[in-house]
């Protein structure tokens, strides 16, 4: 959290744009993003653009990677800078959280798109019922072992 303190603090984060989920698969499944900043000031707010997966894909692979193109609707936005579905702008003092005495509790850059809803994963209804016979299985096993734990104290 320091860091990031120093770096909203020293440096102007002026926009991150976040790259689609699994841009460097199979390498590392972590989510990437690339941070422009300056020396103009402190970071009085931060834009941010999601690009998003293009439709029908899923994910990205070694042999078919994200393409420059992709970045088309970024450039576009670039020098005029509207809030939309994959833009949106946060003010530091909504990252950086402070307690009563000053210091500093958290600095969080990972702001959701809060123009979009997240996809969820729909599955067969036989298979999340299956799923949470395992999970109540599985608590049943552990009560149980609390009992004979809680048998054998004197």
């Amino acid at each position: 959290a320091r860091i990031k303190e120093e770096l909203l603090k020293n440096f102007n984060l002026y926009t991150i744009i976040r790259l689609p989920k699994g841009v460097f698969s199979p390498y590392t499944g972590i989510e990437t993003n690339i941070l422009f900043f300056d020396r103009s000031g402190p970071t009085r707010e931060i834009w941010y653009y999601q690009i998003p997966l293009p439709k029908g894909r899923k994910t990205y692979t070694k042999t078919k990677p994200m393409q420059y193109s992709e970045f088309a609707p970024v450039i576009e936005w670039w020098n005029r800078r509207e809030e939309n579905e994959y833009a949106w702008r946060v003010k530091v003092e909504d990252i950086l959280k402070y307690d009563d005495a000053g210091r500093l509790v958290s600095a969080n850059l990972d702001i959701k798109n809060p123009n979009t809803l997240e996809e969820l994963e729909h599955r067969p209804p036989e298979e999340l019922l299956e799923d949470i016979l395992e999970k109540e299985h599985r608590i049943i096993e552990i009560i149980n072992e609390i009992k004979e734990t809680l048998r054998e104290k004197p």
